[in-house]
């Protein structure tokens, strides 16, 4: 902006310097020497108006080097601009384009409108790997400035998800604005990745998530209902709710409810509760297990047993939940 306001502020100095410089020296009009001025400048040709006396001729000669000189300035900084914009663009992409090279089991976020903005805050926070597809350059020079990976263009191209690694990834989020959008990136990325965890916004109506789950998403949301429902327990069960958002959200409590998935190398893997010591030895309570093949069991009893991928939900402190994590 600045050498603009130079490039500008010179024109302007050199155009009332001819005109002041031709008034006095071949004593024409205001307009007159403003003319013969510009048509120096531009170097198009004299006309019926040309310096006649010697002192206007030197003039124009140094005036016709100095806008010259300027207009060939001009060329050079928008030349300049023009190449190093491009420059750094390519730059930037090539650099963005190693980092998602070199990222695996991430989630792909396509939508930076409110709720993807919220999803990467907390993504973020988790210090979970993420890419964001947006097709605004404006959001994107905001993606940008937050210093989250961004691809830019339209999620529900090919070339742009495998950009965002697809392939790799472990999840997508659909978040843009219309259900019609996140329906064709659900079809397009369950094609491109058919193990993909898909979870797909929704308007709320029936029909459109039908449409969304049988084009592939793993679970379908909509943000109205969810809402709703929330101001719904607030007011029916308004302790339970808090206790809930203070677990999900290592608040006051210090607590988190967190899911461990259990490997074939686990330490507790094939013992019981009682055997596994997670209780005595962390100070964690487990909440729920969920088997391999989807059944789950809430408040297990102590004989039950904790097989190799099962997945527990705990509540505990977070650096206890860390610890149990490395066991896992």
């Amino acid at each position: 902006m600045r050498k603009i306001l130079l490039v500008l502020s010179l024109f302007v100095g050199i155009i009332l310097c001819g005109t002041f410089g031709y008034m006095f020296l071949e004593h024409l009009s205001f307009w007159d020497s403003m003319y013969l001025t510009i048509i120096t400048i531009a170097t198009v040709g004299y006309g019926d108006l040309v310096p006649v006396r010697s002192g206007g001729k030197v003039f124009t000669i140094f005036l016709l080097f100095a806008g010259a000189g300027l207009v060939m300035y001009t060329l050079s900084k928008i030349t300049e601009a023009m190449v190093e914009g491009s420059l750094r663009r390519m730059l930037e992409r090539r650099k963005m384009d190693k980092k998602i090279a070199r990222l695996h089991d991430h989630f792909i976020i396509c939508g930076f409108g409110r709720i993807g903005q919220v999803i990467s805050e907390i993504l973020e926070d988790a210090g979970r790997p993420f890419v964001v597809i947006e097709r605004d350059p404006e959001v994107l020079r905001e993606i940008d400035q937050l210093g989250y990976i961004s691809v830019e263009g339209e999620a529900e191209e090919d070339e742009i998800l495998h950009v965002a690694g697809i392939e790799k990834a472990s999840g997508l989020i659909a978040v843009v604005s219309t259900d019609a959008d996140n329906l064709f990136i659900t079809l397009t990325a369950r094609g491109l990745n058919p193990s993909l965890f898909i979870l797909a916004r929704s308007s709320g109506s029936k029909g459109t998530r039908t449409k969304l789950l049988r084009a592939g998403a793993s679970k379908v949301i909509s943000p109205y209902y969810i809402g709703a429902r929330r101001m719904a327990q607030l007011l029916l069960r308004p302790t339970v709710t808090d206790f809930i958002d203070l677990a999900m959200y290592a608040g006051e409590l210090g607590l988190k409810l967190e899911e461990i998935l259990v490997s074939e190398n686990a330490v507790f893997a094939n013992k019981n509760l009682m055997e596994s010591g997670i209780r005595k030895r962390h100070d964690i309570i487990v909440v729920a297990i969920k088997r391999d093949a989807g059944d789950m069991l809430f408040n297990p009893k102590p004989d039950t047993m904790i097989l190799p991928r099962d997945i527990m939900i705990v509540l505990g402190e977070a650096d206890h939940i860390i610890a149990l994590e490395k066991e896992a």
